[in-house]
């Protein structure tokens, strides 16, 4: 198969790797790509947003199968445009990708199906936001209603923060995605992420994990795109899980073909769970970041199987097998990261790192420039380990983490604090 993958983050260059593992593959190529990934596989100059690009550089390179890693693309309808000309492709319509898109639909749905989740209220303008802030009270959460690149939610302590992050947002702070907003109440309990393939009428899991959002240690200060993750998520126990699969996930995926526009990719549930019962605090239309990166070190070649089924519709007869193993993922970060921060520093001590089967350091934000590799982007390396337990898997990705020569960088040392004790 020649497969096209779309997007150039960690979460990318762990599709990538895993991609590679499986013989299927004769030939990847990866748009845009990053500096990690060109180690890899071919990197491809191309606006993935652009439905009509994309499809046409899919078939001027007898592309079989494109997945689709980041959210935005699918936004867009770029799976649209593929399979109206015919291309098989891993990603569900922009009818359906309304589920990460749009926060308020999301709710609608949720509504629509009894499905366990936060109470809350949608606004289109300020001051009606902030009367019911003053009325509920704090702590609460903020959301933007559209695409903010996983940092258009603000948890707010009082409610002079929530009336704040109201203005930021109805005064331009994430752009379109905050021209509505979403309040909801703050749940209690501990997060963590469910992820299921959808082919439209099957749903099949493969696997949890728990990312940490939080720039500093201990989980505190801004949010981030995550600063770490591992998998399997101890706190989503098989039972939960099949509660959340029963009563959120299933009726959702019902619901949605109800309405026109059954959902085919991964859906990546994020759960809020306390005394045994999850409730939905988002969907996303995509693999997590950095969360893809665990699943993929413990999926491996399979995972290639397993999207080419669910976007042949073939999910009932496919089957995930798990080794008894963790993963775990350290982001290391540009300094100033979640707000500005510095680009362009070089970055050593790649060349000499272990790369196998249970470590690799996947790449988020980086570019090449005369055979250096150059920080690019605010999340820039992922340490990336399994190992029989997860301590052993810790300790193999901070033992990366301390053999790169990078001193503009910042790591969170806690990763799975929680499930380490």
């Amino acid at each position: 198969m020649n497969i096209l993958i779309l997007g150039g983050g960690g979460r990318e260059h762990a599709l990538a790797w895993a991609t590679l593992q499986n013989p299927k593959c004769d030939k990847l190529i990866v748009a845009p790509g990053n500096a990690g990934i060109a180690m890899i596989a071919e990197c491809a100059d191309l606006d993935i947003e652009d439905g009509g690009a994309v499809t046409e550089f899919a078939g001027e390179n007898a592309i079989d199968l494109v997945i689709v890693g980041p959210e935005a693309p699918l936004a867009a309808g770029v799976a649209d445009r593929l399979r109206e000309a015919g291309i098989l492709v891993f990603g569900p319509s922009a009818a359906a990708a309304r589920l990460e898109a749009s926060k308020s639909f999301t709710k609608e749905i949720c509504a629509a199906v009894n499905a366990p989740t936060a109470g809350y209220g949608h606004f289109t303008e300020a001051e009606a936001a902030k009367v019911h802030v003053r009325e509920q009270g704090a702590p609460i959460v903020v959301k933007a209603d559209g695409l903010a690149a996983g940092k258009g939610v603000i948890i707010a302590e009082t409610v002079a923060e929530a009336e704040a992050a109201i203005d930021d947002m109805f005064g331009g702070a994430f752009g379109g995605a905050g021209a509505e907003v979403v309040i909801e109440e703050f749940m209690t309990g501990e997060e963590a992420s469910f992820f299921v393939l959808v082919d439209g009428e099957t749903c099949l899991p493969i696997g949890t994990a728990q990312d940490h959002k939080r720039i500093g240690e201990g989980d505190t200060g801004p949010n981030t795109g995550g600063m770490g993750a591992y998998s399997p998520a101890p706190v989503l126990t098989d039972a939960i899980a099949q509660k959340a699969l029963d009563e959120i996930v299933r009726p959702t995926m019902a619901e949605m073909v109800r309405r026109g526009m059954p959902y085919q990719g991964v859906l990546y549930a994020g759960l809020m769970i306390e005394n045994g019962q999850p409730r939905l605090v988002e969907y996303n239309v995509r693999f997590g970041d950095p969360e893809c990166q665990v699943l993929m070190l413990r999926l491996g070649a399979q995972a290639l199987d397993l999207m080419h089924a669910c976007a042949e519709g073939r999910l009932g007869e496919a089957k995930v097998t798990w080794a008894e193993d963790h993963a775990m993922t350290v982001v290391m970060a540009a300094k100033g990261y979640p707000g500005s921060y510095v680009k362009d520093t070089e970055i050593r001590g790649l060349d000499a790192l272990p790369e196998d089967s249970f470590r690799m350091m996947f790449h988020a934000g980086t570019r090449q420039d005369a055979g250096k590799v150059l920080s690019s982007g605010g999340r820039v390396l992922n340490a990336t380990a399994r190992g029989a337990t997860l301590a052993q898997a810790r300790d193999r990705a901070y033992a990366m983490v301390e053999a790169v020569d990078w001193p503009e960088g910042v790591y969170r040392r806690d990763i799975g604090w929680r499930a380490l004790g």
